[in-house]
C-alpha cells in the first residue's frame, strides 16, 4: 500500500482498508486454477451438504454408525425411506452443479470440445443409477464387516466392528464414493473421500477398484491410489502405501490422466504395516504376503512372501 493510502486508510479507518484489499484481490479470482464457470461464485458444489448426505448413506448402510436411533425391525423400511430420502435432497442439486465440471480442466480440453449435457436431467438420471446400486453396496458392506471379524482376534462382536472400526467406516465410505467415480460425477466423490481422509487417516481415491471383503486393520496412514486395483479378501495393515512412481506427462507438461499409475493387488493377500508398493506395471499375486517396511516396484508372483533383511540387533544389558 502506498503511503498516501496508508494515510487515507488512517483517517477513513475500516470501510477505506477494505475497499483497497477487495480492489487488489477481486483481479486475482477467474485467473489459471480457479475454473469457476463464466466468473460466477456459487456454481461450486456445496461441501457441507455433499458431507452430510455421505453422512446419512453410511448410515443407511450401517444403521447406527453416525447416527443413535432405536427402532423396531419392522421400521427398519420406514428408517430407510427416510433417511435416503434426506440423502437424495442434499445431494441432487450438488450433482447438477458438480456434472458441469466434467469438461473443465486439462484432461477435458484434451478430450475435445464439451459434450452438451442438461445437467439437470442429468442429476437425475445419476441419482436413479446411484440408487439403483445401494442393494448392491450393502451386501459389499455385509462382506467387509465378516473379513474384519474373522480378520481380527480383537473384535468380540460385528457391533464393535460396525460402529468403531475406522478402517471399515473408511472402506463403507469408499464403495459409496466409488460408484459416483464410475457414474463420471465430478467433485462430489472426491469431497467425500477426502472428509473420511481426514476422519480416519485413510485415504483411499474413488477410483480405486477394490474386490470383496477387504479389510485395513488399525487404518491410519493408508493411502491407495486412483487407478489401484485390488482383489478379493485383502487384508492391509496401517501405514500401507499403494502408489505411483513418477507419472508421464504430456507435450504440455501436464501430467497425463486416467492411465494406469497404481498397483494391482490380487486375491488373499496380505500386506503389512508401513508396506509401500509403487507403479502400475506392478501386481501382487495372490495368496502372497508382503512383510512390513518394504518397499517394493516390481511385480511379485503368487504365493510369495517377501520380507526386507533385517538389521543386526544389538541388545545392551542394564546391568552394564
Amino acid at each position: 500500500m502506498k503511503k498516501r493510502d496508508e494515510k487515507e486508510c488512517l483517517s477513513q479507518g475500516m470501510e477505506y482498508c477494505v475497499c483497497h484489499t477487495v480492489e487488489t484481490l477481486t483481479p486475482l479470482y477467474n485467473q489459471d486454477g480457479d475454473d469457476r464457470a463464466d466468473g460466477v461464485l456459487n456454481d461450486y458444489p456445496n461441501t457441507l451438504n455433499i458431507v452430510e448426505a455421505l453422512r446419512i448413506l453410511i448410515d443407511s448402510m450401517i444403521p447406527g454408525r453416525m447416527t443413535h436411533s432405536t427402532m423396531d425391525p419392522n421400521e427398519l423400511g420406514l428408517f430407510l425411506v427416510r433417511r435416503l430420502s434426506q440423502a437424495w435432497r442434499l445431494l441432487r442439486p450438488e450433482f447438477e452443479r458438480a456434472i458441469p465440471f466434467r469438461w473443465k480442466g486439462a484432461a477435458a480440453v484434451m478430450d475435445g470440445p464439451p459434450a452438451p449435457a442438461d445437467a439437470r436431467d442429468e442429476s437425475f438420471r445419476a441419482m436413479r443409477a446411484f440408487y439403483d446400486r445401494l442393494p448392491e453396496i450393502r451386501k459389499l458392506v455385509v462382506e467387509d464387516i465378516k473379513a474384519a471379524y474373522e480378520g481380527d482376534p480383537a473384535a468380540l462382536t460385528y457391533a464393535e466392528v460396525q460402529l468403531a472400526y475406522p478402517g471399515l467406516l473408511a472402506v463403507v465410505s469408499h464403495r459409496l464414493a466409488h460408484e459416483l467415480y464410475r457414474l463420471d460425477i465430478p467433485i462430489v466423490p472426491r469431497v467425500m473421500s477426502e472428509w473420511i481422509h481426514a476422519k480416519t487417516g485413510v485415504d483411499i481415491n474413488p477410483g480405486a477398484q477394490i474386490g470383496h471383503g477387504l479389510f485395513i486393520d488399525h487404518a491410519t496412514g493408508v493411502v491407495v491410489g486412483e487407478t489401484c486395483r485390488i482383489g478379493n479378501r485383502v487384508k492391509l495393515y496401517q501405514g500401507v502405501t499403494l502408489g505411483a512412481k513418477s507419472f508421464p506427462l504430456d507435450e504440455s507438461g501436464r501430467p497425463i490422466k486416467h492411465i494406469q499409475r497404481h498397483p494391482t493387488v490380487e486375491d488373499n493377500v496380505i500386506i503389512y504395516a508401513n508396506a509401500t508398493i509403487l507403479g502400475g506395471d506392478t501386481t501382487i499375486g495372490r495368496n502372497s504376503t508382503i512383510g512390513g517396511n518394504v518397499f517394493i516396484m516390481e511385480s511379485v508372483p503368487p504365493n510369495s512372501f517377501v520380507a526386507s533383511k533385517h538389521p543386526e540387533l544389538h541388545i545392551k544389558s542394564g546391568n552394564g
